[in-house]
């Protein structure tokens, strides 16, 4: 059984402008970009067999650099995203040169540079005894539901904590099961918002593997000095 990652680091980040326009993923974290942060834990992963980097042509040389550099060429490969995070995840797909029903696929944003090796492990058993799993965290604040007005918002229910999670990443399946799914959507021309969703349209059950909030994705400012706070540990 081979376990492959994909990275999708396509996007632009248009919330973190104030950084100075750089791409999220590439921005420096205690000495090293984002992207570096999320290949290393899963590199620490014996049982990981390669890890595949999606994005834009105007950023495939920059990373392919970055590979070089860390020398990770073994097992870190680049492919050329698409025009949203399900085309360059569909592309990396395409690419894993997976040989057997019972290999895995993970999906990680690459601006979760925080991810835990006993999380990843998690995500992994979890898939293979259930065939398909994501990282999530319960819900801690009262959630309600609501309806959009010309005025605002109104509420309409109270949703019970107990039937919320929140998503996080890495989300996966064995291959087989994830390229239906794609395959699936793509035909019907759905945009999901993230692996999990398409799995779920699928009529595949997605098994909930418990997260943290130590796992969050880096989309604002504030947020890296967050992330360095939890690596200064």
């Amino acid at each position: 059984m081979s376990v492959f990652v994909i990275l999708p680091a396509a996007g632009i980040g248009t919330r973190m402008a104030s950084t100075g326009g750089a791409p999220k993923q590439f921005l420096t974290l205690r000495g090293l970009p984002i992207l570096q942060h999320s290949l290393q834990a899963f590199l620490s992963i014996p049982r990981i067999t390669g890890v595949y980097v999606s994005v834009r042509p105007s950023e495939e040389a920059r990373v392919l650099a970055l590979v070089s550099e860390h020398r990770m060429e073994d097992k870190v490969h680049v492919v050329i995203g698409g025009d949203n995070r399900q085309d360059s995840v569909a592309n990396a797909l395409a690419a894993l040169p997976s040989t057997s029903d019972d290999d895995i696929v993970l999906v990680h944003d690459a601006v979760r540079p925080l991810i835990d090796p006993q999380t990843i492990e998690r995500t992994i058993a979890a898939i293979e005894k259930h065939g398909a799993a994501i990282v999530a965290f319960p819900a801690v604040d009262t959630i309600k539901q609501v309806e959009r007005t010309a005025d605002g918002a109104i509420i309409t229910a109270t949703i019970p904590r107990e039937l919320i999670v929140h998503a996080q990443t890495p989300q996966g399946a064995k291959i087989p099961l994830i390229r239906r799914a794609f395959a699936e959507a793509a035909a019907d021309e759905f945009t999901g918002t993230d692996e999990a969703s398409l799995l779920e349209r699928a009529n595949i059950p997605v098994f909930v593997v418990p997260g943290n909030q130590r796992n969050f994705k880096v989309t604002q400012p504030g947020d890296l000095e967050i992330a360095e706070f939890y690596l200064a540990g």
